[in-house]
């Protein structure tokens, strides 16, 4: 159950150092950052600065070196990683830049996936819905190779939404695509957010798709600033 009033996402002192042959490099650098539930935020900034590592500690695929992470309250850096599995499984899904389907599927298999995953037993009527709200009915029995790049981001943002959680993390969502079908991608994303009222966190380099977001944060040399829009 989602409190409209409670906070999604929030970090509290978020830090990661790697290590590297100069010594410790410090990624992120005490990151605060609350986000709400049904909040559209962006985060921008320049190659290298943090922020795809930043999402991935957000969505529970990394651990920070210091600090914490809570998804609807819970605290996912106090969890090993099948812990951390299982609340993405409840609460995030993902669009990423390479698009990330799986070759040897057609598109609604791969829609389908991780519906089955958790076990629901009407994965195919429910994957089917999801690629005709996106218009791709007629290409659900496609493989990937056999669908362009708008295409392929088209069936990532079916499968992200068929799963139906409460937080979708994009990295670079239009980054491979080119300007005209990365604008329509950014159109499907943003209305099929709005009717699900989904908790969106984009990463990316576009100002165009960072200003459709409620809300910019700028990452610079791993610290977190909001920007003024």
């Amino acid at each position: 159950m989602i409190d409209g009033h409670m906070t999604m996402i929030k970090t509290q002192n978020v830090q990661h150092e790697v290590p590297t042959h100069g010594g410790s490099l410090r990624i992120l650098k005490g990151i605060d950052l609350e986000i709400k539930p049904g909040e559209t935020v962006a985060i921008i900034g320049a190659s290298g600065s943090g922020k795809s590592t930043l999402l991935g500690m957000l969505a529970g695929l990394d651990v920070p070196s210091q600090g914490q992470v809570f998804l609807n309250n819970c605290d996912i850096t106090a969890l090993d990683e099948e812990g951390r599995s299982r609340i993405r499984s409840q609460y995030v899904a993902f669009v990423f830049q390479s698009f990330q389907l799986l070759g040897s599927l057609n598109a609604i298999e791969n829609v389908m996936l991780p519906l089955e995953v958790k076990g629901e037993s009407s994965a195919a009527t429910k994957a089917m819905q999801y690629l005709e709200r996106v218009g791709l009915q007629e290409r659900a029995h496609h493989y990937p190779k056999q669908l362009s790049g708008g295409e392929q981001q088209r069936v990532a943002l079916a499968r992200a939404f068929a799963c139906e959680a409460p937080i979708i993390f994009a990295d670079e969502p239009t980054g491979n695509l080119d300007t005209e079908t990365g604008s329509k991608i950014s159109d499907l994303l943003f209305s099929m957010n709005a009717e699900s009222n989904t908790t969106l966190v984009l990463v990316t380099h576009s100002p165009e798709l960072a200003k459709r977001c409620q809300r910019q944060l700028e990452m610079r040399s791993g610290e977190l600033s909001e920007v003024s829009v």
